[in-house]
């Protein structure tokens, strides 16, 4: 990187030694190189795609900082005025070649110019997000919003405001047939979920604790105890339940949990969980993005087992092999 020479006489020496130990959504989403500037030990961090959300992107550089042992860098093309003040509040070294250098661990900041339009991102609706996981499970494959409608129960202004979202947000493509609008996309199952995951919202609004009793047999299961059945974690001590609805149990709900022994987790939810699961837990993505912020290790050890279990049989339903 002559940038860095040219501007601080810093040489950069790049390293042949790859990265190792590193889980997929790490490497699906940034490629990594080894570097010396100067005698300093570092990492260069690529991203594939736009930058992710703070609080993600902190996530993932804790990952493969802890992986590297070194101080890790961002490398970017572009920058916000937004992103630069969220990176620098936070202390996370990052370089825009030609116009930034921010290395905390160096004591050097270096600033040009930022060059990149700010970008105001547009959430999701949930409907949205319901469908775009719809066509997920169906393999990616075509389908008609009219179908969608009826299989997640949404209304016919519904599913048009979603349908249509998806198409603003370059998330699917739509084309008519007759009278009816049919969804569909060039890429796999996994490959839309990474492009679309930075748009995706976290399903759960907010956690209460009802008494045992008061839980019916048709709730899902969620959090800890969802992802145990579908991996190797342990059974949470608290049982965890997801429902769109709470008011049920306005009279006996706390904020807190107050009895581990007589109460259990519910989380309320933006959408109906029971539209996309056919089994006790709710569905697999939903309960990945739910749990998406977890620092607990052995929690996204078990997430990624769990999402690449899942796109292998969506795989081999479309290639008709399950």
């Amino acid at each position: 990187m002559e940038y860095l020479k040219r501007v601080l006489g810093i040489k950069v020496r790049y390293e042949n030694e790859t990265v190792d130990h590193l889980p997929n959504f790490i490497r699906t989403r940034y490629t990594l190189q080894r570097v010396y500037l100067d005698a300093q030990k570092a990492v260069f961090l690529y991203p594939k795609s736009e930058l992710e959300q703070i609080v993600t992107l902190k996530k993932h550089l804790e990952r493969v900082q802890k992986s590297v042992d070194c101080p890790v860098i961002l490398v970017l093309e572009k920058i916000t005025i937004r992103q630069k003040e969220y990176l620098l509040r936070d202390k996370i070294a990052f370089i825009v070649d030609g116009k930034q250098i921010y290395l905390p661990f160096m004591a050097v900041y270096l600033q040009e110019r930022c060059d990149a339009k700010k970008i105001d991102r547009e959430e999701i609706l949930p409907s949205a997000q319901m469908l775009f996981l719809r066509f997920i499970y169906e393999g990616a494959k075509e389908m008609s919003t009219s179908q969608a409608a009826k299989d997640l129960g949404l209304t016919p202004t519904s599913i048009s405001r979603a349908s249509k979202q998806l198409e603003e947000m370059k998330i699917l493509r739509a084309r008519k047939v007759g009278v009816q609008k049919i969804l569909f996309s060039d890429a796999s199952p996994q490959e839309l979920f990474t492009r679309a995951e930075k748009f995706l919202l976290n399903p759960v609004k907010r956690t209460v604790y009802v008494p045992k009793r008061m839980i019916e047999e048709k709730i899902l299961e969620s959090g800890y105890s969802a992802l145990s059945e579908y991996s190797m974690l342990n059974t949470p001590s608290v049982p965890c339940y997801a429902s769109d609805k709470i008011s049920q149990w306005n009279r006996c709900m706390t904020n807190d949990l107050q009895d581990s022994d007589s109460q259990v987790a519910v989380e309320m939810w933006r959408y109906n969980p029971q539209k996309l699961s056919k089994t006790k837990m709710v569905d697999k993505i939903s309960l990945a993005l739910s749990l998406r912020e977890d620092t607990d290790e052995r929690v996204e050890e078990a997430v990624e087992e769990m999402l690449n279990t899942l796109w292998r049989k969506i795989d081999g339903n479309r290639n008709g092999k399950l």
